[in-house]
């Protein structure tokens, strides 16, 4: 989804558009969804964790990231300027089953996602490998490449997941602004070439 908002200097009488975008931040419990969202916002961003509960041990699998005591119930929500008139929307999704429901409400319109993956359970970005496969919605996966995991080429994980010919994979580092960055313009990029292509196809 596009958002336009139009903002016009009196004293020059020029009006300018400035450009706001989408995008969703996907991937299993733990990943690093709200950690990139807080990182690379230029807002304080908006949060919806609560602490993990004894109700939830039999439904939330924290094998690997035995660390983590609260989860995101709703979703994440940050902004981030990427160059003069074009800003990033940002909506980190929640990661396990029972919230998947929200998925559909919040791809809404949105013109891309990057799907978070961690090489020490990678099996927990599938489902959302599928849903934005399945729905044609553009993303990149992003390995956040934690300390102490064993590293993986991007090559490997395209293949481990299975992925469409030309879906980018990157590694980053969810904690630094400047990586975050760095995955977002490259799912811009990616967005951009897949929508100009389906555009030529139509009028093909």
């Amino acid at each position: 989804m596009a958002y336009e908002r139009s903002e016009s200097s009196p004293a020059s009488g020029v009006d300018t558009t400035a450009l706001a975008l989408k995008i969703l931040v996907a991937g299993g419990f733990g990943v690093g969804k709200t950690t990139l969202v807080g990182a690379v916002s230029e807002i304080r961003p908006l949060r919806t964790e609560e602490q993990l509960s004894r109700a939830g041990e039999s439904v939330d699998d924290t094998g690997g990231v035995a660390q983590k005591t609260t989860t995101t119930v709703a979703m994440d929500f940050g902004r981030i300027t990427i160059r003069s008139g074009l800003s990033l929307y940002l909506f980190g999704t929640p990661g396990q089953d029972r919230f998947w429901f929200l998925w559909d409400e919040l791809s809404q319109g949105a013109l891309g996602a990057v799907v978070l993956a961690d090489t020490r359970r990678l099996e927990d970005c599938f489902p959302a490998v599928d849903y934005f496969e399945h729905r044609k919605i553009p993303f990149v996966v992003a390995v956040n490449c934690f300390a102490g995991a064993r590293a993986y080429g991007a090559h490997d994980v395209s293949r481990a997941l299975d992925l469409d010919r030309g879906t980018p994979v990157v590694l980053c580092d969810a904690r630094d602004r400047d990586s975050g960055k760095e995955v977002l313009i490259r799912l811009v990029e990616h967005a951009g070439r897949m929508h100009t292509a389906r555009l030529l196809d139509s009028v093909g």
